[in-house]
């Protein structure tokens, strides 16, 4: 963990106070915060909340019920939810408007949902990390990890099928670009 992490206690403060003794000890830091100031940091990624209720308003919430707890066995639930957390953002990268979980393959963008095959998310991925347009031996090289100059027309065949589907489902006919000698994201 890095002291990146914050660890929000929402209306527990004999909770707060516990783990406060006991600050010096975590890779994270701790606040304690009501519901208000809560949803002013929700935004950032890297908080965990632990209430004594549960609101459904709240993500990335642990609901304390019994007492008493072991503070180690508490500790150890707050470091699993922040690797929860961790490996969930990794996996799920923000391109323009779109969402794309990787583990899924699904891509997202105003609570509309739409598959994408193993190449598909590839392909994406790949012309996401570059502002420049990529070429086709680029395309076949990266994605398909082609060696040498293919004549295909696997590269444009994807990308054609690709961009329909986005374009039905989205309503998107600019998602990827042509270039001269290439393909570029316009997201």
């Amino acid at each position: 963990m890095s002291d990146k992490h914050i660890l929000i206690i929402h209306k527990f403060e004999v909770l707060f106070n516990i783990l406060n003794e006991f600050k010096n000890l975590f890779d994270f830091k701790l606040k304690l915060l009501n519901t208000e100031e809560i949803h002013e940091m929700l935004h950032q990624n890297n908080c965990l909340v632990i209430s004594g209720q549960k609101n459904s308003k709240i993500s990335n919430q642990i609901l304390i019920k019994e007492f008493p707890i072991d503070i180690l066995k508490l500790v150890e639930i707050i470091n699993i939810n922040f690797l929860k957390n961790k490996f969930y953002q990794q996996n799920n990268i923000k391109i323009g408007n779109y969402y794309i979980n990787l583990n899924s393959r699904i891509m997202n963008k105003d609570n509309q949902n739409l598959s994408l095959t193993e190449k598909e998310a590839k392909i994406i991925i790949y012309l996401n990390k570059s502002k420049k347009p990529k070429s086709i031996f680029d395309l076949q090289k990266e994605v398909w990890d082609h060696k040498s100059k293919l004549e295909t027309h696997t590269v444009e065949t994807h990308i054609y099928r690709l961009r329909k589907k986005i374009e039905k489902k989205f309503n998107d006919k600019i998602f990827i670009s042509s270039i001269k000698g290439g393909y570029k994201l316009n997201a």
